[in-house]
């Protein structure tokens, strides 16, 4: 930059001329203005998404969706986005076993939303070492996705409840790979990412290699920290997995 480049008044002009020649004028500026929210807008949609599928019916998985989310956040350029599958049984059923009203503000997903992901991350209890059926029914009902192979290449995982030690922490999310198998869509364990917190045996935590997990007991359990933790580090894990191999899809 020359000398006097702009950075100082001239000695020719006065600070009030200046100043008044320097004053923004909403019409001149406006271009630019626009151009500069256009650049932010299209900065935002260009960031991957991961969406976060949960089914939850006493919450816990739903704990470790939030938590999730957390980690998938901590990664430049993702979001992730938290869904919730319909549930299929009736209310009075659900009155029966207790079932405590869900949060209003977390939306219901669709089928055709998926498409619009750059990762998965499916959620749910098990039921004798499988998913619960409401989340099955989800996948069943994806089936025009299936034909034209809309969800191939999409990298996926799963994060999983259940009642005991030896109720399915890894059956339920092995069982389920088949569903993606079928997709085309490609399977993100986290192995022992980890680290040391997947070696520790001095308290009882939930996940395995397969995925994130917590063990509901009866139903009044709640996570420990280093499930919420490990299902952080499951979000943040699959955001780079995305960040790496993935582009923003554009259907």
């Amino acid at each position: 930059m020359g000398k006097g480049g702009g950075c100082i008044f001239s000695k020719k002009r006065s600070a009030i001329e200046a100043s008044d020649q320097d004053l923004a004028d909403p019409v001149r500026d406006a271009p630019l203005r626009n151009q500069i929210e256009n650049s932010l807008f299209q900065e935002e949609s260009k960031k991957l998404k991961v969406f976060i599928v949960f089914y939850s019916m006493y919450g816990h998985v739903e704990c470790l969706a939030k938590r999730m989310k957390k980690g998938v956040d901590s990664i430049d350029g993702v979001e992730g986005f938290l869904y919730r599958v319909p549930e299929t049984l009736p209310m009075d059923v659900l009155e029966q076993m207790r079932v405590p009203q869900k949060e209003d503000e977390l939306p219901f997903v669709s089928v055709d939303d998926l498409v619009e992901a750059d990762g998965l991350l499916f959620g749910f209890p098990t039921r004798f070492g499988s998913m619960a059926s409401q989340m099955k029914a989800f996948f069943d009902s994806t089936a025009h996705l299936w034909e034209q192979q809309r969800l191939a290449g999409v990298p996926a995982g799963f994060f999983v409840s259940t009642g005991t030690q030896g109720g399915g922490q890894e059956t339920t999310a092995w069982t389920a790979i088949t569903q993606l198998a079928h997709h085309g869509m490609v399977y993100v364990p986290i192995g022992y990412t980890f680290g040391s917190g997947m070696f520790k045996m001095d308290s009882i935590r939930g996940g395995s290699p397969y995925g994130a997990g917590v063990y509901s007991g009866d139903g009044t359990r709640e996570p420990s920290e280093t499930e919420l933790a490990l299902a952080e580090h499951q979000g943040r894990y699959m955001a780079g997995i995305v960040r790496r191999f993935a582009t923003p899809r554009n259907n």
